[in-house]
């Protein structure tokens, strides 16, 4: 990177940021990382404005070595709902992955448990209905590639809370088994996860 940055936000043709900016920036040199953040802390703070002393930090993220074993390269940060870090491709290669962030898995399931808790009563159709939407609305938000995962154990975790509540609707809950469970879900399948957005390529 060269040794003197221009760095400039635009607010033209009609784009407006957001009052809370996320933004990451991915430099080569750890000196070139350490200068920008005192620029930007400067340039900032011209206009009134600062950054958030817990949400702004350097990250050591290179690359793992060929050298480096296991399946998981050293190193990762959470960003707008995700965890990002190094994962092995299906070819060995150190790959860039995200995955959900366990804060957000369990905040959706928790919501997913709640609504099935205060409509438990509703008709089966419904609730049907209204968990479609929800996890259809997550996959569409979580389904990058290196996810699918993540996806899938929502996907079994929403079906076992969603028994769950439905056990709980009478006194004769508990003869609802899960074998008589996946018959209906075999009729009325929710939603399975796909991957609508290729974000990661293999590293080189």
């Amino acid at each position: 990177m060269r040794r003197e940055f221009h760095v400039r936000f635009c607010e033209g043709g009609g784009v407006r940021f957001p009052s809370a900016t996320r933004l990451v920036i991915g430099f080569r040199r750890k000196d070139d990382a350490e200068q920008v953040l005192e620029w930007l802390t400067a340039r900032l703070a011209e206009y009134g404005l600062t950054l958030h002393p817990q949400k702004t930090r350097i990250l050591p993220f290179g690359r793992p070595g060929c050298s480096e074993g296991g399946g998981k390269g050293p190193g990762a940060f959470d960003f707008l709902g995700f965890t990002v870090h190094w994962r092995r491709g299906r070819r060995g290669r150190w790959a860039l992955g995200m995955k959900t962030r366990k804060a957000s898995f369990r905040k959706a399931i928790v919501a997913i448990g709640e609504w099935c808790r205060r409509h438990r009563h509703r008709p089966l159709k419904e609730q049907h209905a209204a968990l479609t939407r929800r996890l259809r609305g997550h996959y569409n938000y979580f389904g990058v590639n290196g996810n699918s995962h993540s996806l899938d154990r929502l996907l079994e975790r929403a079906k076992r809370v969603w028994l769950k509540w439905l056990r709980r609707r009478s006194q004769r809950g508990d003869r609802l088994r899960w074998k008589r469970f996946a018959y209906y879900l075999e009729a009325h399948p929710l939603p399975t996860p796909r991957i609508g957005v290729q974000i990661w390529g293999v590293v080189p």
